[in-house]
C-alpha cells in the first residue's frame, strides 16, 4: 500500500475503521499472526528466529486530526469541534467531508469585522461548517450531532521528492511499518497500528500492556518548524534532514543507550538524520515505557511542515530514512 493511499483515507480518532479496514488486508498479505483488539488496535506479530533476543514492539498511529459535528444553528449551519489539536486560525474557509456530503468552514468576513474582532484570533465558538442546507431541520438529517468532518483534499507531490497532504501524521509511520512486516528479523516482533493518539494515547495503553516488549520504537510525524527566518535555535528540525531521534518530550524520555545506538547506526550507515532539538508534545511511546515492567523506547520521526493541518509536508527522503534506520536497527546487535 503507497503513502497516498494511506494519506487519502479518512480515519479521526474513534473513526479509524477505513483506516484499520486498509491496513489489516494489507497486513495479512504479509504476516499471518494478524488481529483486532478491543480498543480497535491492528497488532501483527511474527515470531523471531532467535530464542534469545529481545521482544521488539513498533507502534505508529492510524488516527489523524479532524472534526465533530456537535449542534446546528436555526439557518442550517453545523458548529462543530475538533479532534486533536488543530490551531482554528489554519482552517477557516477549507474544504470539509462529512460523509458524502461537502462542506466550507466559515467564518465572519472581514468586511464586516469590528476593529476588536481583527485584533482577536478566531476560536472554534465563531467557526461553523457550511453545507448549504436551508435550515436547521435539513442539516440535522443531512449531518446529525457526531458526524466527523474531514479536511477535503489530496496527496500531491510538488518540488523535489516533497509531497502534500493531509494526515501525513502519521500515516507515514504506518506505511513504514507496512514496508518492515515484509521483512523477517532475528527478533520477536510485535508490529502495532494504533487508535486514538491524537486525544490522549489511548489505543496504546492496551496494545503496550499486552505486547510485554523489552525494546519499543515508534515511528511518528513531528513539527519541523524550519520555515523562512527562524533562528537555528528555535528549529525542533528540519524537512529533508533526514529521520528525527528523539531524545525526550513531555510524555516520554528516550532510552540513553537506544538514543545512542540510532544515532550510532545512522552515522554508520549513512543514513540521513537528525537529533530533534524540541522536547514539546508526546507520543505512543509514552504507553509502551510505562506498561506493566516498562519497556525501553525510542522515537523515530518524519519532520513535517503545517503538522495538523489540510496541507502538511513532507520529504519522501526522510520517510525513506525512518524505514532505513529502523530496519537497519532491527538487524543490529541490540536485536541479536
Amino acid at each position: 500500500m503507497d503513502l497516498k493511499t494511506l494519506c487519502e483515507l479518512n480515519g479521526a480518532s474513534g473513526d479509524e475503521h477505513a483506516v484499520r479496514k486498509a491496513i489489516l488486508t494489507a497486513s495479512r498479505l504479509v504476516c499471518d499472526d494478524v488481529h483486532i483488539d478491543r480498543s480497535g488496535n491492528v497488532i501483527a506479530h511474527k515470531k523471531g528466529a532467535s530464542k534469545d533476543s529481545p521482544r521488539v514492539a513498533l507502534a505508529a498511529h492510524m488516527d489523524e486530526v479532524g472534526f465533530i459535528v456537535v449542534g446546528h444553528t436555526e439557518d442550517g449551519l453545523l458548529r462543530f469541534r475538533p479532534i486533536g489539536g488543530i490551531d482554528p486560525r489554519v482552517i477557516v474557509s477549507k474544504w470539509v467531508a462529512l460523509g458524502d456530503v461537502k462542506g466550507v468552514i466559515g467564518a465572519k468576513a472581514i468586511h464586516l469585522q469590528s476593529p476588536q474582532d481583527r485584533e482577536t484570533v478566531l476560536d472554534y465558538k465563531g467557526l461553523y461548517i457550511d453545507i448549504g442546507a436551508k435550515d436547521k431541520a435539513e442539516a440535522e438529517r443531512l449531518c446529525p450531532i457526531g458526524t466527523y468532518a474531514y479536511f477535503d483534499v489530496s496527496f500531491e507531490p510538488f518540488g523535489e521528492g516533497m509531497v502534500v497532504s493531509k494526515a501525513l501524521d502519521d500515516r507515514v509511520g504506518c506505511y513504514n511499518l507496512l514496508r518492515i512486516l515484509q521483512n523477517d528479523y532475528d527478533c520477536d516482533l510485535t508490529v502495532c497500528f494504533v487508535t486514538n493518539e491524537e486525544v490522549g494515547l489511548r489505543g496504546s495503553a492496551g496494545a503496550a500492556f499486552a505486547a510485554e516488549a523489552d525494546i519499543a520504537v515508534i515511528l511518528e510525524g513531528t513539527s519541523a518548524n524550519d520555515m523562512g527566518d527562524i533562528p537555528e535555535r528555535f528549529k525542533v528540525c528540519s524537512v529533508n534532514q533526514g529521520v528525527a531521534v528523539s531524545f525526550m518530550d513531555r510524555a516520554s524520555i528516550a532510552d540513553r543507550k537506544l538514543f545512542k545506538e540510532m544515532l550510532a547506526i545512522a552515522k554508520e550507515q549513512e543514513i540521513p538524520h537528525q537529533v530533534k532539538q524540541g522536547i514539546t508534545g508526546g507520543n505512543d511511546a509514552a504507553s509502551f515505557q510505562r506498561a506493566k515492567k516498562g519497556c525501553r523506547t525510542v522515537v523515530l520521526s518524519v519532520p513535517c511542515r503545517y503538522i495538523h493541518s489540510s496541507s502538511s509536508v513532507c520529504s519522501l527522503n526522510d520517510v525513506d530514512a525512518q524505514y532505513a534506520l529502523l530496519d537497519a536497527f532491527l538487524k543490529s546487535r541490540e536485536v541479536k
